[in-house]
């Protein structure tokens, strides 16, 4: 199904030559609509949540999707929002996505108290009246509606104002038209004047390494890579638990949710005010600092510590969770987030409750006759990974230097590596317990993945998912 003409028939957004040169892929954009911000509060507790309208915009930038997947289905994020036609109810255009607020309300804190999120909903600028209405998954993990807003894009408070970019793209990979392709936006964050040429580096060989890495490699030539970084005063981000404090543009810092290593900014307006200036579908933070650090949403950004000897795997794992809804595999590491006893079957494409074995979401991948769970080392490991986080955590405590971190981890993957490669069933895809944060009830799709350990490859289940995301947004080439 494709979008509506008469909705989405909209002119291109009028560009600034001063303030955006030397984008050669947008020049193949001319019959592109405008692309529509809406920007919304999400509020609440554990127990009750509410949205409101903050405002809608009119980016600079056309739309940089793909018109001829308007409709998500992918059946991915903790919510969907949907653009609808309010005459006739016909959906126009619809992507699913996660929130930091949909994390946060899993916290002891929202036990306690409420809190507000920035969030963002952006598709192509229709021409008339729509209703946008968000979605949200149930017990029985379908989707209902949450909320809704009708939105005229020709209203009188839609901000459509022409600012001078605060600073210029970087095409790292120009691979054709925006439309034909995954736009990935890379934001530096803590990057002084003087460190914006380590900005590009830093840039340029963290995407190098992702397109190292399966399916990524296979199907680098459907994305573009843009970079983009405002200076900031003080060198690196700020880091709370250590009194460190800096003025950044993009407010990304340390120790979110109360949790070291989680990086993330609760700071949207910044990060959307920014991005607006290159392409983008997709937006991965670098932060320069060395301490070991990121996070990722689905749907809205991901982070990775750029100077940190583990950049490489920290950069590609947490695109995972952003880009296609990975879970996390690993199930040792102390997290924020709080846990009761059930185990309901998670939407996340790569982990399962395998409530029933039969029916499980990956079972097109495994072989007759495999055991369901799959034996694994599973004793060993956790008997390791009790000294190794203790050590872990003494580490952080004594606020020692990160070369002494970095020598753990790297300690603990020669550990599972070593581990692993002994077991008959390290090239198994069958259901491993352990995963989603869980030691039991939850299983992962083989024995080592990028989601599990700091491993360097995606397991065959999470690359299958990725490649479903990467069709979304990309199409071949058209004679």
């Amino acid at each position: 199904m494709t979008l509506v003409p008469s909705l989405f028939r909209a002119a291109l957004a009028v560009l600034s030559v001063a303030a955006l040169p030397a984008l050669p892929a947008l020049a193949a954009q001319a019959a592109a609509p405008a692309t529509l911000r809406v920007d919304l509060l999400h509020t609440g507790n554990a127990l009750d949540e509410h949205y409101a309208l903050e405002r809608v915009v009119v980016e600079p930038l056309p739309w940089p999707g793909n018109p001829a997947r308007p409709l998500d289905d992918s059946n991915r994020g903790l919510n969907r929002f949907e653009v609808v036609d309010p005459k006739t109810n016909a959906v126009l255009y619809s992507r699913g996505y996660s929130t930091i607020f949909g994390e946060w309300r899993t916290t002891d804190e929202a036990q306690k108290q409420s809190r507000g999120f920035q969030e963002s909903l952006r598709f192509p600028k229709p021409e008339r009246p729509v209703r946008v209405r968000v979605l949200q998954r149930d017990d029985r993990n379908e989707f209902s509606v949450a909320w809704s807003v009708d939105i005229d894009p020709a209203a009188l408070d839609v901000q459509q104002e022409r600012r001078p970019a605060p600073a210029t793209p970087i095409a790292i990979r120009n691979s054709g038209p925006s439309a034909d392709k995954v736009d990935l936006l890379i934001l530096g964050d803590g990057y002084t004047q003087a460190e914006l040429g380590k900005f590009e580096a830093d840039a340029r060989r963290l995407s190098d390494h992702l397109f190292s890495v399966s399916p990524f490699r296979e199907r680098a030539g459907d994305f573009n890579v843009w970079a983009l970084a405002v200076p900031t005063r003080e060198s690196g981000v700020s880091r709370p638990s250590t009194g460190t404090h800096r003025d950044s543009a993009l407010n990304t810092r340390y120790d979110i949710f109360g949790s070291e290593r989680y990086v993330l900014t609760l700071d949207n307006r910044a990060l959307r005010e920014l991005a607006q200036y290159a392409p983008n579908e997709f937006v991965e933070i670098l932060v320069n600092n060395e301490t070991y650090g990121g996070g990722g949403i689905f749907g809205q950004f991901s982070t990775a510590a750029a100077g940190n000897d583990w950049a490489n795997y920290l950069f590609v794992h947490e695109f995972g969770h952003h880009f296609a809804a990975l879970a996390d595999e690993y199930y040792t590491s102390p997290v924020a987030y709080a846990s009761g006893e059930e185990r309901p079957e998670p939407w996340e494409p790569n982990v399962t409750a395998l409530q029933e074995p039969a029916q499980l979401k990956w079972r097109r991948h495994v072989a007759p006759g495999t055991p369901l769970p799959t034996p694994w080392p599973k004793a060993e490991f956790e008997k390791y990974q009790r000294d190794y986080q203790a050590h872990r955590a003494a580490l952080r405590k004594a606020d020692r230097p990160e070369s002494e971190m970095s020598a753990l981890f790297a300690e603990e993957r020669r550990f599972t590596d070593g581990l692993i490669s002994k077991q008959p069933n390290r090239n198994v895809i069958g259901a491993f317990e352990g995963a989603n944060y869980q030691a039991s009830g939850y299983y992962r799709p083989e024995m080592q993945c990028t989601m599990f350990s700091r491993s360097e490859r995606f397991c065959q289940v999470c690359q299958d998912a990725i490649t479903d995301i990467i069709d979304l947004y990309s199409r071949p080439p058209r004679e």
